[in-house]
């Protein structure tokens, strides 16, 4: 299974290292896979076509201003969900859970209509704000937040720590790992935007790197080995990450709590 997913991104790599002539002369074979007549002028030529830096940076800030504000407010939502007693938190909890299940699809044009209503249409708050709060990381926090010992909170209550102290001194520090995981995961999910950024931007100044990857095949002439170098650098990012974090992003998803 490995295999079979790891030979697609290395022909995209090995392809993007190839004269443009010689991609698709030795698709079907062995050669395909192997990195022959090295050459990095796809690598060049792409950067020359379109402000590559650009669009990675304006991803990149974005994405990331989305995953470390949904931290914040999402684990606060899972951690009030799972240890505060408040009216109304069973039908906080379904509507939450329902909501999981409602397709981007249905609701991207509503939510156009609102940005555009607060005139957020080409800025930054049109593609931040919207996303922040997320049910899947709220439910995915509170299911880790329900395995630590109501007893650690107690002594600390006892202690006069209040709530919000008590989560930042204790439960966040005991959390690492899911607060890995949701990250990782809001990261992957917004990296790939594409609908949502191609309605809200009208320009280039906020344009994000899958937008630019577009422009390979809008404007022509078509070049598949820089079409396969944009790819493969647009990748980088997605695979750095996954490595710094791994350790913790394989603990948040097979452990559900404290051990021990």
């Amino acid at each position: 299974m490995t295999v079979l997913f790891i030979i697609p991104l290395l022909w995209m790599v090995v392809s993007s290292l190839k004269p443009e002539n010689q991609i698709f002369a030795d698709l079907g074979s062995l050669k395909s896979l192997l990195p022959t007549n090295i050459t990095f002028d796809n690598y060049i030529k792409a950067f020359d076509r379109i402000p590559m830096m650009k669009y990675l940076f304006n991803s990149l800030f974005y994405v990331s201003i989305i995953g470390i504000s949904g931290l914040g407010v999402n684990s606060i939502c899972g951690y009030a969900l799972a240890k505060l007693d408040f009216k109304g938190k069973s039908v906080i909890l379904t509507a939450i859970i329902a909501l999981m299940i409602v397709p981007f699809e249905s609701i991207v044009m509503p939510l156009y209509f609102v940005v555009n209503s607060l005139s957020w249409v080409n800025t930054w708050y049109a593609l931040i704000v919207p996303f922040i709060a997320n049910c899947f990381s709220i439910f995915m926090f509170r299911q880790f937040f329900m395995d630590i010992p109501n007893e650690l909170l107690e002594s600390a209550a006892i202690d006069g720590s209040s709530p919000i102290s008590t989560f930042l001194k204790i439960v966040v520090p005991l959390s690492g790992p899911v607060f890995t995981t949701v990250f990782i995961l809001d990261f992957i999910s917004h990296w790939g935007d594409f609908m949502w950024p191609i309605l809200v931007t009208t320009g280039e100044s906020l344009r994000n790197i899958q937008l630019g990857i577009q422009t390979f095949f809008t404007l022509p002439p078509i070049f598949y080995g820089q079409i396969m170098a944009t790819l493969t650098f647009t990748t980088l990012p997605i695979v750095v990450i996954f490595l710094l974090l791994q350790k913790y992003y394989v603990q948040g998803i097979t452990s559900t709590g404290i051990k021990g």
